[in-house]
């Protein structure tokens, strides 16, 4: 992650509208999961700041992976349960967990495939794996650039490289629907004028609370569809 863009971070993904309508995509996902009388074990890997450990919480136990120790603050309450350093085999847990997740982290992984066979090593059997993507080449932006982006997935490749492990996905359906050709029209633009990747803003209030909403409204109404686009892609699997 590019280092202003980092320093940023946490005001975006508490308040920006995007990051605040993927998290209640996510929660909501939990939510409908949720096995009765069971409290997960939970791995969020690339937790950075541990910013959706306090939402998580109602689930389960949660710990953290997290390789860029410069997104960490030393005096976060949640400290002692992020694990800093790569998600590989360096990694050795006392535990397996019930349910891993990784939002928006594979895109920035040189091999995604021996990541997801991790997944697999320390998920129970039966367990639950949840990431989401950035989705289709076309939506290429600076933001990807800025964010060190190795790819943007389809539903086809992302199950091409779970297939190579011994997950299974259960269901795997694009979200942002609407996003989309505002970022083809953001990504022409960006081409013609060759402007340099900028860390994203917070709109005025007003236009981050309606975009928020706007996102929200497509989540309840058109993701139980299927649509077969989106500028974001979420995947369940199984162990």
């Amino acid at each position: 992650m590019d280092r202003v863009y980092g320093e940023k971070y946490r005001d975006l993904y508490q308040n920006h509208w995007w990051w605040r309508a993927r998290t209640e995509l996510i929660v909501d996902k939990l939510r409908r999961m949720q096995r009765a009388e069971r409290r997960e074990t939970i791995l969020d890997v690339g937790c950075g700041d541990a910013l959706f450990f306090d939402r998580l919480a109602q689930f389960g136990e949660v710990e953290g992976v997290e390789p860029c120790a410069e997104l960490i603050d030393p005096g976060n309450r949640h400290r002692a349960r992020i694990h800093i350093g790569p998600f590989d085999e360096s990694f050795q847990p006392a535990r397996k967990y019930s349910l891993i997740l990784m939002l928006d982290v594979l895109e920035h992984l040189d091999d995604p495939v021996n990541a997801l066979r991790r997944v697999s090593e320390l998920l129970e059997v039966n367990g639950t794996f949840v990431a989401t993507v950035p989705a289709y080449m076309a939506l290429w932006t600076n933001h990807d650039v800025l964010n060190h982006h190795m790819t943007r997935y389809t539903r086809h490749t992302l199950h091409e490289i779970v297939d190579q492990t011994d997950l299974r996905i259960q269901e795997g359906r694009y979200f942002y629907y609407w996003t989309c050709p505002v970022k083809l029209a953001v990504g022409a633009i960006e081409r013609i004028f060759r402007s340099e990747p900028q860390p994203p803003k917070i709109p005025a209030r007003w236009v981050n609370e309606l975009l928020y909403q706007v996102s929200r409204m497509e989540q309840r109404i058109l993701t139980p569809l299927s649509m077969p686009f989106g500028s974001s892609l979420l995947i369940v699997a199984k162990k």
